[in-house]
């Protein structure tokens, strides 16, 4: 069945970028979307990009302008992060949905996530 890997966390300064990558290691169902929640400490997980399998994407208002979500197969998308700040830092989750949105509960797949610190 489905497994999701997440890779290309780790520590930044802010402002230099840092892609992160999810790949499934089975073959999704046609129609799935793959999104990224990330989960800072203290904090609940929160949405922070989504991608449906035709590629429309949609982001929080936190990251859009700056993160970057892409299909790069059918079982892969990468997050561009750029000018990351102090506050992105978090656990980041990739996860797969029959339907795209952003509420967690609605996803059926998920990886171990990866650790991404920012430092100022």
């Amino acid at each position: 069945q489905v497994q999701l890997v997440e890779s290309g966390g780790g520590l930044v300064q802010a402002g230099e970028s840092l892609r992160l990558s999810c790949a499934a290691s089975g073959r999704l169902l046609s129609g799935y979307s793959m999104a990224w929640f990330r989960q800072a400490p203290g904090k609940e997980r929160e949405f922070v990009a989504t991608i449906g399998y035709i590629p429309r994407t949609y982001y929080a208002d936190s990251v859009k302008g700056r993160f970057t979500l892409s299909r790069d197969n059918v079982n892969k998308v990468s997050l561009q992060m750029n000018s990351p700040k102090p506050e992105d830092t978090a656990v980041y989750y990739c996860a797969a949905s029959r339907q795209i949105g952003s509420e967690a509960s609605q996803y059926d797949y998920w990886g171990q996530g990866t650790q991404v610190t920012v430092s100022s």
